[in-house]
């Protein structure tokens, strides 16, 4: 009878060690699952705002050409992610970028976040703390646009902007470990530049 009674409790202990056990690789399973969710590649994706019209106003809207621009970038981004697309929009107070944000964010039905132009670093930092994992359409000017893509870790080499240059698409892929990669694609009208006469 007594060892009966040993028997039994050698089982229960033996089974209350498999339950734990079971516990214990089941938290390390979700645990590992939240981190590496929560450390994904965060994709960042700049334009400079499309073509502006030509008055002499310090917020000028869209021309035609820039309308026509923005429409084909809503083409291109609105099932950007096979899976969900944008997650976020960025854009600078101005007419010109809300204009040339407005139907990527119509096509996905999400709003557009304002940020101030003059403070990138400041835009970036909100971005990479609130969007990680994310992709994200941040839509620029000629001159903030470099140094946004700078301060990303990513290429220095940005060449500089012409004035009549709009159909760069800047998309910096940030993994979570690794080397932060840019790659620049163009879309729309594309720009030709005009050789200067002497």
């Amino acid at each position: 009878m007594a060892r009966n009674g040993t028997e039994q409790e050698r089982r229960r202990i033996r089974r209350r060690r498999r339950i734990q056990v079971v516990v214990i690789y089941t938290a390390i399973a979700i645990g590992l699952a939240w981190f590496f969710e929560s450390q994904a590649t965060t994709t960042l994706i700049f334009v400079r705002h499309a073509e502006k019209v030509a008055d002499a106003s310090e917020d000028p809207s869209l021309s035609d050409a820039g309308k026509r621009r923005s429409a084909e970038l809503a083409r291109q981004l609105a099932d950007a992610d096979v899976i969900a697309g944008i997650d976020a929009i960025y854009a600078t107070r101005f007419k010109r970028s809300q204009e040339t944000a407005m139907p990527v964010a119509n096509a996905l039905s999400i709003p557009i976040n304002t940020y101030d132009a003059a403070d990138t670093e400041s835009v970036l930092e909100t971005i990479l703390k609130d969007q990680k994992g994310k992709i994200v359409l941040v839509v620029a000017h000629s001159d903030t646009l470099p140094d946004l893509i700078a301060n990303l870790g990513a290429s220095k080499r940005v060449p500089p902007i012409a004035d009549a240059e709009y159909d760069n698409i800047y998309v910096i892929s940030i993994p979570w470990f690794g080397k932060t990669k840019t790659i620049r694609l163009r879309y729309g009208e594309p720009y030709l530049p005009v050789a200067e006469s002497s």
